[in-house]
């Protein structure tokens, strides 16, 4: 419980303007989380929504967008007031951010040309195929190139009208600021970086017009892509209209300094202060997917592998699932459904604790169980279209225990893949951190995510708070850093992001961490062999249903 002294201190706080506010706008929620000044949450509000699958394309409108932003931010503000008994006026920094990758294009005057293409989309192919060849470098379907390029293929109407690209991320941001601007880790979700300038890479950038140009005239890519900035460098300022853009009641005041908009997966990151070399994070909720900070360049380019970079510009490897826990939520909700009908008051976080914990009884292989949780296309298995799959032999055992088992073994499967790949490069990780909805849960997931990955897993207090909380922090590292530079105009403060997040953020975190268990790690590697191989059953599915 939080004393007196803390309200009123945290009061002040609000009141002065030295909190730091960061906003994510995730697959099913857009969540906003309030950091004080050494980056603990104070408060949260959010919003739920879904994406439209319309004219076979997955997809949310602007109008979505804007509502949804601000009664996320109207409900931040209500917890504020019923917590502390002041309403916020301003803060220290802001942040955006958003799921990666997708297609937003617009034309001079602004005006969106077709509706968002989100990450889901795996209309790429042929783009990502030859962009990849080209380039030497893995362009997966969700990139936003390859929706640029697939665009140009088709030679869709909208294309001549183009004037600008960006991430959800991007255009939330600009709509705040004004500016046409992208953190490095977002951006390398669009086109590949250079890690040695942290922009965006120069003689891929000329591969590219130059093979454009041979269907086409078409602006250059780098004047349609947004500006690339690193954590810490200032990304505009809000603007009035911006204010009440996200506020319409006039409360929020303009000015607040805000760092550079970035993706979830670099939010990832920081919210699991794993931007060093030999660290990782797993993200998991409608998508799931691990990062891998590099120590060197990939060998080898890995369809199942992405490149993109740390919020300061470093090399990641990336193993993106467009399926997450989606799938398990859906049984959860069933379930809970069942549980009413039998007069129980369970409410669905009881029943989806309980159904997690019931994974923890389960044969270490899942009882022969096979679960797929296909509901959009997964490139890393070549599937262009998802199915959502349960599969079991005559003499499996069908258990609710191993049920729940293989349903949090399925979220992981896909990932587990790709992670193999990794392994094969020799990219060693010291310590792997994890965080989203699934790991609040306390013990399960993390149990058998050890388990998928054969290695220690760490979840901290924060791991609910996902990517709301990492880049609020990333917003408070900018502010620190303007902060420190006061008097002569510099922003001078922490340089280097990983020790601002070891010494400032992280250095008293309560860290719980599991080590992988040598029965469920055998049990997994026998359900993953059975997974692969009924991934036959998946595409069947796909062509018949």
């Amino acid at each position: 419980m939080v004393q007196q002294d803390d309200v009123t201190a945290i009061r002040e706080a609000v009141t002065a303007g030295t909190t730091a506010l960061g906003i994510e706008l995730g697959s099913t929620r857009i969540k906003a989380c309030l950091v004080g000044p050494d980056g603990t949450p104070l408060a949260s509000g959010s919003h739920a929504w879904e994406n439209e699958y319309a004219d076979r394309t997955w997809t949310y409108s602007l109008d979505a967008v804007e509502t949804g932003l601000r009664e996320c931010y109207a409900d931040l503000v209500a917890d504020v007031e019923r917590r502390y008994g002041v309403r916020p006026t301003t803060f220290g920094a802001l942040g955006v951010s958003a799921m990666m990758h997708g297609y937003l294009a617009f034309d001079a005057s602004g005006g969106l040309l077709v509706p968002f293409r989100t990450w889901r989309n795996t209309s790429t192919g042929p783009a990502a195929a030859e962009l990849t060849e080209l380039l030497g470098h893995n362009v997966p379907l969700r990139w936003s190139v390859a929706h640029w390029y697939q665009a140009v293929l088709d030679d869709e109407p909208h294309v001549g009208d183009v004037a600008s690209l960006t991430t959800l991320a991007g255009y939330v941001h600009r709509r705040l600021t004004g500016r046409h601007v992208l953190g490095v880790g977002d951006a390398s979700g669009m086109f590949p970086v250079d890690p040695a300038t942290r922009g965006y890479d120069r003689r891929m950038l000329e591969l590219f017009d130059e093979r454009v140009a041979t269907r086409r005239a078409l602006p250059k890519l780098e004047e349609l892509l947004p500006e690339v900035l690193v954590a810490g460098e200032e990304a505009g300022t809000l603007t009035p209209e911006g204010a009440a853009w996200l506020d319409p009641t006039g409360t929020l005041q303009a000015g607040v300094p805000l760092c550079p908009p970035e993706g979830d997966a670099g939010t990832g990151m920081v919210a699991t202060a794993s931007v060093t070399p030999r660290t990782g994070n797993v993200s998991a909720g409608t998508s799931i997917f691990a990062m891998v900070v590099l120590e060197r360049p990939l060998t080898s380019v890995h369809h199942e592998i992405d490149v993109v970079t740390t919020p300061a510009g470093d090399l990641v490897a990336m193993v993106h699932c467009n399926n997450g826990a989606s799938e398990l939520s859906a049984w959860a909700s069933m379930l809970g459904e069942l549980a009413t009908a039998l007069g129980s008051t369970a409410t669905p976080d009881d029943v989806f604790g309980a159904f997690f914990r019931a994974a923890l009884d389960g044969d270490p292989d899942g009882g022969g169980l096979l679960a797929y949780n296909y509901l959009a296309g997964e490139p890393i298995t070549g599937l262009e279209e998802g199915r959502p799959l349960v599969v079991r032999t005559p003499d499996s055992r069908l258990t609710l225990a191993n049920f729940a088992r293989t349903q949090v073994y399925g979220a992981f499967g896909t990932l587990a893949l790709g992670m193999r790949v990794l392994a094969r490069e020799g990219v060693a990780v010291d310590a792997m951190f994890a965080h989203g909805g699934m790991f609040r849960t306390a013990g399960v997931a993390q149990r058998l995510l050890a388990a998928a990955i054969d290695a220690p897993v760490t979840v901290g207090r924060t791991a609910g708070e996902g990517g709301a909380w990492g880049i609020a922090v990333l917003a408070a590292y900018l502010r620190d850093r303007l902060d420190a530079g006061k008097g002569d105009g510099d922003a001078r403060g922490p340089a280097d992001l990983g020790a601002y997040l070891r010494e400032h953020v992280f250095a008293t975190a309560e860290l719980d961490t599991v080590e992988p268990d040598a029965a469920d790690v055998a049990g997994f590697a026998t359900y993953l062999e059975r997974y692969d191989a009924g991934l036959a059953v998946e595409r069947a599915a796909t062509a018949a249903l």
